[in-house]
């Protein structure tokens, strides 16, 4: 290996150190006291309930684990966002688990508690997968009510898509094992079926000093609501469990008993590891995001027996499409080309930019995976769509729209993975959050922002310098430099992986060498999903 591949491997392979530690200090929740705390009070942490519901040794995904990442200082943060999301199996039936982390802020619901929590049912509902609540939470974070409460994508759709799943015949069970107060106690009720702890669980509308305050009258907590009340007087609940191992091992009884489902029908054979080593991935992908790389060196180190059936490969090159197999599923990948390339006429085009001919590509191709059933992946290290004269008399705009109507139509489902730049347009055509992606991850290495950190603070300096200039104040190259510099550095901080994760635009940061876990999981999910629409692309200008 040449002294490149090193350095990119020691540089990627950091970052990997790093996502490992942050990992760790994320699943320290609200702290090893707070831990000790739940112990003492003779309760499972959320992440210990979710270990022993899931099936050891079995294979599992964790969304959203940097939610809330350096958010709310001022109220002493929200680790993972107070709620921990797992996809994994239950008495081999693959299930998403949604369990209240009681060691931050008694597990009360942040602004983006709600964001996630509504994720893992749009997973449920997305792929009819059976969901899993293991309810323990204050209820909402007071001091921000007005970021929570009242609108269409607040606390209240919770509850809303309870209903819906339960429509939609998609199982739903709870397990209360600590507080589930005001509007929070129709979550688990709403379920399909519903337990409590004893002694420690507890369901009201109104605690026992709220309902002193309100109507004078004196109970305790537990009679107004515990278990003895909700499965003996009630009939709020339909299980008494004795402990949180009790009401997990009831969970786990209820999820074996439950039929087979219809499947959507998505292509497997037997798995087969890539040819190529993986972790030679560490060495291939560049240091700096902007120098140029060969992303069918990437491709080999993902597919089965690193082998595809590329689509149009002596067209569009800045775009790869190709038929290859995932852990066995057939998939149809569309990969950003990162170095430059020629065309059969002899003109050079960026790697990394969408330019007409290959968005042209994609369109066919995501209709052709349509066409056969295919779900698709994307690739995304993308700086975005080609401009400049050449580009625009080319109709790059009409070809642009063409690309990103067949990805907003697709039926198929997507799922795609963040290894690079991941900017402005080309976002959004390489299938960004905004267009419905089943599972959307990103590696250590990516950067999502409008463009990159030095085009924009070069953009923003100049703006600034031009303001200040305006108002008979000197800039002079010193003061440039400087406001450069500081604008950069911000800009940095909001590109980060970390930045993207911590707000839900994306479901995860993973190891590269798990890319194909997620991906595999996530099309046994989508596979839980006969597909009912027909692949349409509406009006489009040829």
């Amino acid at each position: 290996m040449d002294m490149n591949f090193n350095l990119n491997e020691d540089h990627n392979k950091l970052l990997l150190t790093n996502l490992r530690q942050k990992l760790v200090k994320v699943k320290l929740g609200g702290g090893e006291k707070r831990i000790e705390k739940l112990h003492a009070e003779g309760k499972m942490t959320a992440r210990e309930r979710i270990d022993y519901l899931l099936d050891e040794k079995a294979k599992s995904i964790e969304i959203g684990a940097f939610v809330g990442d350096e958010m709310y200082a001022e109220h002493g943060g929200c680790p993972s966002g107070g709620v921990v999301v797992k996809i994994g199996y239950i008495k081999g039936k693959q299930c998403i688990v949604v369990a209240n982390d009681a060691t931050v802020k008694a597990g009360a619901w942040f602004p983006i508690t709600a964001k996630k929590n509504l994720r893992a049912q749009e997973i449920a509902m997305e792929n009819r997968l059976p969901i899993i609540y293991l309810v323990d939470s204050a209820g909402v974070y007071l001091p921000l009510q007005d970021e929570i409460f009242p609108d269409k994508e607040h606390f209240g759709r919770i509850f809303r898509n309870n209903a819906i799943m339960s429509s939609m015949g998609i199982t739903q069970i709870a397990a209360v094992m600590g507080s589930c107060v005001a509007g929070g106690a129709y979550l688990p009720i709403m379920s399909d079926e519903a337990m409590i702890v004893d002694k420690t669980g507890s369901i009201f509308l109104a605690g026992s000093y709220l309902v002193k305050a309100a109507i004078g009258e004196t109970i305790d907590n537990e009679t107004l609501g515990g278990a003895t009340t909700h499965c003996s007087i009630s009939g709020v609940t339909d299980y008494k469990a004795k402990d949180d191992k009790d009401a997990l091992n009831r969970i786990k009884n209820i999820v074996g008993k439950i039929g087979d489902y219809d499947k959507a029908g998505f292509n497997r054979e037997k798995p087969l590891k890539p040819e190529l080593d993986e972790k030679e991935i560490f060495g291939i992908l560049p240091k700096s995001r902007t120098d140029q790389y060969d992303m069918y060196e990437i491709i080999k180190r993902l597919v089965d027996n690193s082998e595809w059936d590329e689509y149009k490969g002596e067209y569009g090159k800045t775009l790869i499409t190709a038929y290859a197999r995932i852990d066995g599923w057939a998939v149809g990948i569309v990969a950003n080309q990162r170095k430059v390339v020629k065309t059969a006429k002899g003109e050079m085009q960026f790697g990394g930019a969408i330019y007409s001919d290959s968005a042209d590509k994609a369109t066919r191709f995501i209709a052709n995976c349509n066409q056969k059933k295919i779900p698709l992946v994307f690739i995304q290290d993308v700086t975005g769509f080609m401009v400049g004269s050449k580009s625009e008399h080319g109709g790059i705009i009409k070809d642009g729209a063409k690309m990103v109507n067949a990805v907003s139509n697709s039926v198929v489902p997507k799922f795609t993975v963040i290894i690079g730049n991941s900017y402005g347009a080309g976002n959004y055509a390489m299938c960004g959050k905004a267009y419905d992606p089943r599972l959307i991850f990103a590696w250590p290495s990516a950067e999502l922002a409008v463009m990159g950190g030095t085009q924009a603070a070069k953009v923003l300096a100049q703006i600034e310098a031009s303001s200040l200039k305006a108002k008979g104040e000197m800039v002079d190259k010193t003061k440039e430099t400087a406001l450069f510099d500081k604008i950069k550095a911000r800009y940095d901080e909001q590109v980060s992986p970390y930045y993207a994760a911590a707000r839900l635009w994306t479901d995860a940061i993973i190891d590269p060498l798990e890319t194909r876990t997620w991906i595999s999981m996530g099309i046994e999910a989508a596979n839980h999903s006969p597909i009912e629409k027909k692949f349409n692309l509406g009006v489009i200008q040829v």
